[in-house]
């Protein structure tokens, strides 16, 4: 039975995936796991070193070439949808032109929200990269014009004095009318194809049985949520987990295709048109 071994963040949308799995519940014969937890930022850096054999990702990483031939994308596990994007805030409100000449502070530069922050403001520089749970306080705290914050944060920015200045998924999807890519599940491209079905046919059973048994999941969800509340557990788990969370499906490549087109605009050469 070969070990392989498994990354995926601490937030509620992926320990209710992954929850079945992890705690012995779902056991597909063939194969075992070995689970590293760590923030998506550093999952897609392992990515980059090629550190794991099945492991979340931003689709931003993920569209990448050095992260896309090594990898391959699973149908099953994607965080994507409508109403679901970063947000970028700030202590008060601000006009959105004058954004690209502020300080603002992202997740990390291979995060799908680093990526869209970058659209929405035409590849102005951007200030500096922080964990996703230290944006709100450097914001707050003065140390940022505006930052972009992404999981749970969209729940509780108010809470540190923060106003929205614009919802960059709202903003993706009048452009494109398609459902924004954020996250995804990626396996390696030399895992066989029999192994790579396992990979999914588990992964899609852990999923299946954190449906029918949410009770059963959740000490562990509620395990690695840290300091948030079970309100905002469910209210992130209901939001990032979805129908293209079980099957990408048509509509779910069309959006990260397109999302690879606008990230290829950010990459042509001086003088190329970068419109979106």
């Amino acid at each position: 039975m070969p070990t392989l071994t498994l990354g995926y963040s601490p937030c509620p949308n992926d320990t209710y995936i992954f929850g079945a799995l992890a705690l012995g519940i779902v056991r597909v014969p063939g194969l075992a796991f070995d689970i590293r937890l760590a923030d998506v930022q550093t999952l897609n850096e392992w990515a980059l070193e090629g550190r794991l054999d099945v492991t979340k990702l931003s689709f931003a990483a993920w569209l990448t070439p050095e992260v896309s031939a090594p990898y391959a994308l699973l149908e099953v596990g994607a965080a994507l949808g409508r109403n679901c994007g970063p947000l970028v805030v700030a202590r008060e409100p601000m006009e959105l032109g004058t954004l690209r000449n502020k300080q603002v502070v992202t997740p990390g530069r291979l995060t799908t929200a680093h990526l869209l922050l970058r659209l929405f403001t035409g590849d102005a520089p951007i200030a500096a990269e922080l964990p996703f749970e230290r944006i709100m306080p450097a914001v707050a705290g003065g140390l940022y014009d505006a930052g972009v914050i992404i999981h749970e944060s969209r729940f509780v920015y108010p809470d540190f004095g923060l106003v929205c200045l614009v919802d960059l998924g709202e903003w993706w999807e009048r452009q494109t009318g398609l459902p924004l890519p954020l996250g995804c599940i990626a396996a390696r491209q030399t895992l066989d194809d029999t192994t790579q079905a396992l990979v999914t046919r588990a992964i899609r059973e852990s999923l299946v049985y954190a449906d029918a048994h949410p009770e059963v999941i959740w000490p562990y969800i509620a395990a690695h949520a840290q300091e948030m509340s079970a309100e905002v557990q469910a209210q992130h788990i209901a939001l990032y987990v979805n129908d293209f969370t079980r099957e990408l499906g048509a509509e779910g490549r069309q959006a990260i295709e397109t999302l690879h087109q606008y990230a290829r605009r950010l990459a042509s050469p001086p003088g190329a048109s970068q419109a979106v």
